[in-house]
């Protein structure tokens, strides 16, 4: 389950569009169901990226910061 999100992906006239309901504003599009997945995955990875940038911000550099892995 480590990494695994849901993907959501319905047909609008030419386009496909998708979207992931666990991460709120993560959305993708392409010509083909294949290209809205990969955007789509891309999107993820841009959003999660950003909120642990922004999650770690302000955190004092004394702190202990380890890596926690879900599997």
């Amino acid at each position: 389950m480590r990494n695994e999100f849901t993907a959501i992906i319905e047909k609008d006239d030419d386009w496909y569009i998708a979207y992931c309901p666990e991460i709120p504003g993560a959305n993708g599009q392409g010509k083909t169901k294949e290209e809205a997945r990969i955007d789509l995955g891309e999107a993820i990875a841009l959003i999660l990226e950003d909120r642990r940038r922004d999650g770690l911000r302000g955190v004092p550099s004394d702190a202990l910061q380890e890596t926690i892995t879900i599997s």
